[in-house]
């Protein structure tokens, strides 16, 4: 292999894979979301899930604010129209931003066009690429044909290698296990496309020179079933936002965990597959980018973070005044006065889910956000 040394105790270099990448644009995106709109609804699990979204209710107070959402208020089915909170900027924005996927596949499959395997998850990801505001504007998938039972074996390898190297070294009896365990599943993967030590080597190189927020191991098998694995906990959706969400069974009724193809977290970092542990020490190798949550103006433009000290007061004219507000989305509260270095920024007062930095962001943004914005079920 070309390259340094390669080791199951570093991240290796994304240059000794011996896979191919095929690269599907924006545009190819696009086309794929125009083909799975144009599906008929009905019967489909996954429109009447978001039927359901559509139903629920949000709270006018701060811990919505806090907590992740999921919109779908005004006009038809479309992603412009469904918003969504993100998990690294709190922003609520909508689901029609596009992304280039990378799927990394043997020689073998070259004949294959990679279009299907993007489609069979295209709402999987649409959410999250929409739930990641930063960092998932490139979305990388390995495509294998591992059978379900060996994907969780695999994906248990990974979690322990992970969560036990990120400090450049490991206990005795650590390396032990990873060696062990990296010997069964080398012999036990033998024979399948790619071999073990590619898809070893793919994955962790691809989280540590690419640093996405998540990764997907795609099997391509007759019944196709896929993990997605996160960088970081604070990159897993809120708990219970999608206890409901339609496991991909092609039985419409089905909500048994153990028939999902696609193994997205419904319950949160409780049933999803994280990769790096949450400690705040200072790794030597790390596994995905860094992850810092911040609350940020909605503006999708504007860099101004409220959880940030540092950032500066806003200009002139936007301390809280409702001079210049747009209709339907007046200015309802001002930034804290308990402290001259904090700004908590400008709340929404109809739909109280939004912050802005100053009056002028909240006008720009409000040709987007106008299709969100709603007082919440239950008030006059």
């Amino acid at each position: 292999m070309p390259g340094r040394h390669y080791s199951k105790f570093i991240p290796p270099s994304l240059a000794m894979s011996e896979l191919e990448c095929q690269k599907l644009d924006n545009d190819a995106t696009d086309m794929l979301i125009d083909k799975w709109l144009e599906r008929p609804h009905r019967p489909d699990s996954y429109y009447d899930w978001f039927q359901r979204v559509r139903e629920r209710k949000h709270l006018a107070n701060a811990s919505a604010r806090r907590d992740q959402v999921l919109l779908w208020n005004k006009g038809v089915f479309v992603p412009e129209n469904i918003f969504t909170r993100t998990v690294d900027t709190g922003r609520l924005i909508p689901l029609d931003r596009t992304w280039v996927t990378h799927v990394y596949h043997h020689r073998s499959m070259k004949r294959l066009t990679m279009m299907p395997v993007i489609f069979s998850m295209l709402p999987e990801l649409m959410l999250l690429r929409g739930m990641h505001d930063r960092g998932c504007d490139e979305i990388y998938v390995i495509v294998t044909d591992l059978k379900r039972h060996e994907m969780d074996q695999v994906t248990d390898y990974f979690k322990y290698v992970c969560q036990n190297t990120a400090q450049g070294y490991c206990k005795p009896s650590v390396e032990q296990k990873i060696n062990h365990d990296y010997i069964l599943l080398n012999n036990a993967l033998d024979r399948r496309t790619p071999c073990f030590p590619q898809i070893d080597l793919t994955l962790r190189a691809i989280l540590h020179e690419k640093r996405p927020p998540f990764i997907v191991l795609f099997s391509h098998q007759t019944m196709s079933y896929s993990q997605i694995l996160f960088a970081h906990p604070s990159f897993v959706p809120s708990k219970d936002m999608y206890y409901d969400f339609p496991s991909g069974c092609p039985n419409p009724g089905c909500t048994d965990n153990c028939c999902e193809l696609i193994r997205f977290p419904k319950l949160g970092p409780e049933n999803a597959a994280v990769l790096s542990p949450s400690s705040r020490k200072k790794v030597r190798y790390r596994y995905g980018r860094r992850a810092r949550s911040k609350e940020m103006c909605n503006w999708i433009e504007c860099d101004v973070c409220f959880s940030d000290e540092r950032d500066t007061l806003p200009s002139s004219g936007s301390e809280g005044s409702s001079e210049g507000s747009v209709e339907g989305s007046d200015h309802g509260s001002d930034y804290s006065t308990g402290s001259s270095k904090a700004f908590t920024g400008l709340v929404c007062s109809r739909c109280k889910l939004v912050k802005y930095c100053s009056a002028d962001h909240q006008r720009r943004d409000w040709e987007e956000h106008k299709r969100a914005c709603a007082k919440p079920l239950g008030e006059s």
